[in-house]
C-alpha cells in the first residue's frame, strides 16, 4: 500500500516535498512535510519507507514564515530542505502567500544597500537567497532580453556588468506586486512625485541609475531566479567573485539576526562606520561546515556546541569587510563588533554591533574574526571553499 498525497489536499494543512541528507548512511531521504497552520505543528512522512517519520508535533522556533520552497528548516537537529509543493492546493495558496520575486541592487545602489535592505525587510519580505557578484555581460543580455531592441540596451548591459551588484530572492505575500510598489516608478523623478517613500524615489538618480531592479511578473521572476540562483547561475570564479582577500576581515551575521529582520540595520551600521563590504553571500551551513569553521573554539569556549547549533539554525550572511585604515581592519572591526557577551557590550561598549543586536553569548548577532592572521583564512572559507 502506498501513501496517497491527495489526502493532504484538505484545508487544515499545507503539503510540501522535502529532503534530508542523512550523513551517517550518506543517503538523501525524501519526505512529505505537512504543516498545520492552526496550531503551528508539522508532520514528516518518509516517502521511501512509506511510513510516518515524525508524528504531528510542535517544533520550537519554526513558524509559518519559515515554510517556503527552497528554505532549509531545522527539525529536531535535522536540516530539512523544502524542495517543492506536494499538491495543487498548497501550491495555489502558498504560491501566493509566499511568492518569490527577484531583486538586484544595482551598482549605484550598492553604497546604500543597508538602507535599501532595511526598507525591503520592513515591508515584510524574507530573504531566501542573497549574493554579491559581478554579472557577466552575457548574463545581463539574457536578463534584459525583453529590452534588447531598445536604444539604450548596450549601455544598460555595460553598466550592469561594470561593477558588483547584490542579487536577492525575496519571499512575501503577493511578493512580485508588493516589491514593484516598494521600488516605485522606473524614473526616479516620477517616483519622487508619485511614490516619495519608494526605493527609487529615495536613492535613484535617473532611469538607468535608479538603484534597483525587481521582477515585473511571476513568470519573469521564475526566469530571473533560474539565471541568478538556478542550475545555470554564474559559477563562483574570478570573473564573478568580488572578495579582495587583502586588508579585510570576515563577518558573519548569524541566523537569529537574519531571521529577526536585522540584516539591513546591521549592514547600515557597518557602512555608517566607514567600512566597505566587498563580498556578501547567504549560506545555509550544515553541522560539518559549522563545526569545521568554529573548530578553533572547541574545548576553549563552553558555548561551542550551542554556537554550532546557532550557525546551522537557518541562513546566515557572510561578509568580507574592509576598513578605512586597511591594514588595521581585523582589529578595528573586531572592536566595533564588541565583546562576545552582549550584556557586557551594552555596559562597556554601548555603540557596538553586539550591544545593539545581540541577545546572549550564543545569539550575539555577529561572528567576527578574533585573530588578524585568521582573517584571510575565514574569508577564503566562505567565499572560496563554501561558495565553490
Amino acid at each position: 500500500m502506498t501513501f496517497d498525497v491527495s489526502v493532504a489536499s484538505t484545508n487544515d494543512k499545507y503539503s510540501f516535498l522535502a529532503t534530508w541528507y542523512e550523513t551517517e548512511s550518506a543517503v538523501l531521504r525524501k519526505f512529505y512535510l505537512f504543516y498545520y497552520p492552526t496550531d503551528n505543528t508539522i508532520c514528516l512522512f518518509d516517502i521511501g519507507k512509506n511510513r510516518t517519520f515524525l508524528k504531528r508535533t510542535h517544533v520550537d522556533n519554526l513558524e509559518k514564515r519559515d515554510i517556503f520552497v527552497g528554505n532549509i528548516v531545522k527539525i529536531f537537529s535535522r536540516h530539512i530542505k523544502i524542495t517543492g509543493y506536494a499538491n495543487e492546493y498548497t501550491q495555489r495558496i502558498m504560491g501566493r502567500s509566499m511568492q518569490s520575486t527577484i531583486v538586484i541592487i544595482k551598482p549605484d545602489g550598492r553604497s546604500k544597500m543597508g538602507s535599501i535592505l532595511k526598507m525591503i525587510i520592513n515591508e515584510g519580505f524574507r530573504i531566501s537567497e542573497l549574493r554579491m557578484l559581478k554579472l557577466p555581460a552575457s548574463l545581463v543580455e539574457q536578463f534584459y532580453q525583453k529590452k534588447k531592441d531598445s536604444l539604450g540596451f548596450a549601455a544598460l548591459v555595460t553598466y550592469m556588468s561594470s561593477s558588483p551588484v547584490i542579487a536577492l530572492e525575496l519571499i512575501n505575500n503577493e511578493g512580485v506586486d508588493r516589491m514593484k510598489d516598494l521600488c516605485g516608478p522606473t524614473d526616479p523623478d516620477q517616483a519622487r512625485r508619485e511614490a516619495p517613500a519608494s526605493i527609487r524615489a529615495c536613492f535613484g538618480t535617473d532611469e538607468a541609475h535608479n538603484a534597483i531592479h525587481s521582477s515585473s511578473s511571476v513568470e519573469e521572476s521564475r526566469l530571473e531566479r533560474e539565471l541568478l540562483f538556478g542550475k545555470h547561475a554564474p559559477a563562483s570564479n574570478s570573473s564573478t567573485d568580488t572578495a579582495v582577500l587583502k586588508h579585510s576581515t570576515c563577518c558573519v551575521i548569524k541566523p537569529h539576526a537574519v531571521r529577526d529582520g536585522k540584516l539591513g540595520e546591521i549592514i547600515e551600521m557597518i557602512e555608517g562606520e566607514g567600512y566597505t563590504i566587498t563580498a556578501m553571500r547567504m549560506f545555509r551551513l550544515d553541522n560539518i561546515n559549522a563545526e569545521e569553521f568554529l573548530e578553533i573554539y572547541r574545548g576553549v569556549l563552553p558555548e561551542y556546541t550551542d554556537m554550532v547549533s546557532e550557525f546551522v539554525n537557518g541562513g546566515c550572511v557572510a561578509l568580507e569587510v574592509v576598513g578605512p585604515t586597511k591594514e588595521d581592519t581585523p582589529q578595528d572591526f573586531r572592536n566595533f563588533v564588541g565583546p562576545m557577551d552582549p550584556d557586557m557590550a551594552r555596559q562597556l561598549r554601548p555603540n557596538t554591533l553586539r550591544a545593539r543586536f545581540g541577545k546572549n553569548k550564543v545569539q550575539n548577532a555577529i561572528h567576527v574574526t578574533d585573530l588578524p592572521e585568521d582573517a584571510p583564512l575565514e574569508v577564503e572559507y566562505f567565499f572560496k571553499i563554501l561558495a565553490a
